[in-house]
């Protein structure tokens, strides 16, 4: 199993995940040039990709989901309600709609797409099942729900929301607005937030995990550091390999 952070944070994310003989990509949302450009600069053959899966409608998630498709002749995964909304970026490329909470089998994997609170028409995270193991991967949500916390249940590899420190949000230079739907049920997940899900979902088996759509201005990648490391080294449960996705470069590619 592979998992790389293509890109992470409110300008473009993508996530490149690989288990068993299937390689996907969660969610296009740079350019198509600047996508295969860190591709190649991690070793990654976007020529090989089977598979685009979109988490939702929002610009920084699917700008190039269309045309990467196009290019290589691969499917979209997508929900009806984001393929009716996303017609601007996905155009004519070959979908495959899913029904958010419906399982879906695609070559030798599982896909589930799963409900998760976020101020867009349809969101989801994603729990790939194979052989393998099972990969999950959940941004942009405001709350972990019980179901989210059920779905990630078992993953090997988790690309986890740590979007923001709450007391840089509310010191911060945002509008009164904007802090308050961030810090909503349907805005993004803070450190502590995510933090107590890591504590949900940590198990013997967790190998790899990224802390991944950080705010450049309401967070650090050292704290997010800081905080992680320090829980997991107090919960004596697992050990994993510990990324931070970045918004201008991917991340190594971890294999487990």
């Amino acid at each position: 199993m592979k998992i790389c952070s293509i890109a992470s944070g409110s300008k473009g994310n993508c996530t490149y995940i690989e288990t068993g003989d299937t390689r996907l990509l969660v969610d296009v949302g740079l350019s198509l040039r600047e996508t295969l450009l860190r591709l190649d600069a991690v070793g990654l053959d976007a020529a090989k990709i089977d598979a685009v899966l979109v988490t939702h409608e929002h610009i920084d998630h699917i700008r190039s989901a269309g045309s990467f498709a196009r290019k290589f002749g691969v499917p979209v995964f997508v929900s009806h309600l984001v393929r009716k909304r996303a017609e601007k970026y996905l155009g004519k490329t070959r979908s495959i709609e899913f029904e958010s909470g419906t399982r879906l089998s695609f070559r030798d994997v599982e896909i589930d797409p799963f409900p998760i609170t976020h101020d867009s028409c349809d969101p989801v995270g994603f729990a790939i099942d194979s052989r393998e193991g099972r990969c999950g991967t959940v941004t942009d949500l405001g709350i972990a729900t019980r179901l989210v916390i059920e779905k990630l249940r078992g993953c090997r590899a988790l690309n986890l929301e740590s979007n923001h420190d709450v007391d840089m949000l509310m010191n911060g230079p945002y509008p009164w607005e904007l802090k308050q739907r961030i810090k909503s049920r349907h805005g993004h997940l803070s450190n502590e937030d995510s933090l107590q899900l890591l504590h949900e979902l940590a198990h013997e088996g967790l190998e790899a995990l990224v802390m991944a759509h950080l705010s450049e201005v309401n967070n650090h990648p050292d704290h997010v550091v800081r905080s992680t490391e320090s829980f997991l080294a107090a919960q004596n449960v697992c050990a994993p390999q510990i990324v931070i996705g970045e918004q201008y470069r991917a991340s190594c590619v971890m294999v487990i």
